[in-house]
């Protein structure tokens, strides 16, 4: 998985504890290490986690390792993005965003 800096990763077993009973927002990319957008958008998580931290929470899931997360939410194209908030879903977006693009969106969620 590209791991996009000081952004965590969640697994099968941390997923609700780490996103579902989170008491912010979080932001889920669901990623892979094949994944050629995936590597795009890591930079742009990066910074977004950077300054967003003080409202929002971003991790990221390897869908190659963590099968029954990835099917729970029905993700078949990388990268998704769901934003979960309060244990639901609350907005799902597939594919690399600019980081203009994705904080616009991210206001609308």
């Amino acid at each position: 998985m590209v791991r996009a800096a000081g952004v965590d990763e969640v697994t099968d077993a941390s997923f609700e504890t780490e996103v579902l009973k989170s008491g912010r927002p979080v932001l889920v990319e669901f990623t892979a290490d094949w994944c050629g957008p995936c590597r795009q958008l890591a930079p742009v998580l990066s910074a977004v986690a950077r300054e967003e931290a003080d409202r929002l929470k971003v991790v990221q899931l390897d869908v190659d390792v963590n099968p029954e997360t990835t099917l729970r939410y029905g993700v078949l194209s990388m990268p998704t993005l769901i934003v979960f908030r309060d244990g639901v879903p609350v907005r799902q977006m597939v594919g690399a965003r600019s980081k203009r693009g994705l904080l616009q969106e991210l206001a609308d969620a």
